[in-house]
């Protein structure tokens, strides 16, 4: 018999603010994260617009001698992870540590410091490369560096699916607790990747918004006039524990990690499967891993990027759920942060449990003319209160990577 899994803990740094007030006053307020470029000169840009994290400062969670040998998203991580750990109230200590475990991954991983690292070589030659550069890099090292600075021991590893990594990593790191690998994990996703190159990338493959005249209305999922997504960064991660030990403790619980599902579409590089065939085969096996039905579900916190992707997984969710989809609540909160890659899965996870225990769903703003293929309740422009028992996170990646947890209240 498997073991239950609940989240005990949370740390969050979005375009939006930093730790779970700020991002749910913004959240529940429809304020958007979204603003100009201010890490490069966007003069010669098409797309001069991101989801920026502002006011975050690393060293409130590390030396400055490590800030130094750290990117940017693995600082996220570090410092979301120990919020997460404060927050649970669970301290990791020499008897309990080789059971507490980290699995914190990224999508694109350090880009920032192969961009900087490849001027330097360019202009100064190879000398001055830093030792700390694959380091900086490499993407298990946002699990690596959460590790010693915290003191887990227990499994240590790192999913790398795209847009999809953060909510892989969670419903991994849930599945170690339920076979008896860990009885506390670190799980989440992080990113930070506002860089030249990958601007330049995603607009090359015509993925991008390009809304600069009125960037806080350019994420509008599900909506007709959507035209690509806006990128963000930040850090989403959540402490996960053993039911009983958690309960034994005193410790609140957000929610139960009641079901998870992974599977691949098989079918294009970037592009989902027709009529979003993959990630409703995802999400039919995630309700069957919860066993529940599909009249349990009443909340979807949906991938929703703001591209035509979104019509696939309406299709989906329309595929999944029956006559019941038009009486689901389902919001994209890419429209308040935009789209944060590795990091999304982590941070919807969070925005997800925080909704059913708080009794409030998320909107989605910028949802302004509706779509024939998008005809589901989208709760639009303004947060909704709503008792949830039951709610999903999806999340789907390049590659054709599927990945979807479902979240039970234990209020109820």
């Amino acid at each position: 018999m498997r073991r239950r899994v609940v989240v005990t803990g949370v740390g969050i740094i979005s375009p939006l603010g930093i730790g779970i007030e700020e991002n749910w006053s913004a959240i529940t307020n429809g304020r958007s994260g979204i603003g100009p470029i201010t890490r490069f000169n966007t003069d010669s840009f098409p797309v001069s617009f991101a989801g920026e994290v502002e006011g975050f400062d690393a060293e409130k969670y590390m030396v400055h001698k490590d800030v130094k040998k750290m990117d940017r998203f693995i600082h996220f991580a570090v410092a979301a992870s120990d919020d997460a750990l404060k927050d649970s109230g669970f301290e990791i200590t020499e008897k309990n540590a080789e059971r507490v475990g980290v699995q914190v991954g990224v999508g694109l991983g350090g880009l920032p410091a192969i961009e900087k690292f490849h001027d330097i070589y360019k202009e100064k030659g190879v000398r001055k490369v830093s030792p700390f550069f694959i380091p900086m890099v490499i993407a298990n090292l946002a699990s690596g560096q959460v590790s010693i600075y915290s003191g887990a021991k227990g499994p240590n590893t790192c999913a790398v699916t795209a847009c999809a990594t953060g909510t892989h990593s969670i419903g991994d790191a849930a599945r170690l607790i339920q076979y008896g690998d860990a009885d506390v994990m670190i799980a989440g996703g992080t990113e930070s990747v506002i860089t030249p190159l990958c601007i330049g990338g995603f607009h090359a493959a015509k993925a991008l918004s390009t809304r600069n005249e009125d960037p806080k209305s350019a994420s509008r999922p599900f909506d007709r006039d959507r035209d690509g997504f806006v990128i963000g960064e930040g850090c989403g991660v959540v402490v996960l524990e053993e039911y009983e030990a958690a309960k034994k403790r005193g410790a609140k619980m957000y929610g139960e990690v009641a079901g998870y599902a992974l599977n691949g579409d098989a079918h294009h590089i970037t592009s989902t499967s027709p009529n979003g065939e993959g990630a409703a085969r995802c999400m039919k096996l995630a309700l069957k891993n919860a066993s529940v039905n599909n009249s349990d579900i009443q909340y979807i916190n949906a991938h929703g990027t703001s591209t035509g992707a979104d019509s696939a997984e309406s299709q989906a969710i329309k595929s999944t759920f029956g006559n019941h989809a038009y009486k689901l609540a389902v919001s994209s909160t890419k429209s308040m942060t935009g789209h944060l890659l590795g990091a999304a899965g982590g941070i919807e996870a969070i925005y997800t449990l925080l909704a059913i225990k708080r009794g409030v769903l998320p909107p989605t703003i910028n949802y302004n003319t509706p779509d024939p293929e998008c005809d589901l309740d989208y709760i639009p422009n303004q947060a909704r209160e709503v008792k949830v028992s039951t709610a999903v996170s999806n999340s789907f990646g390049f590659g054709g990577t599927n990945a979807v947890l479902v979240f039970k209240n234990l209020s109820n």
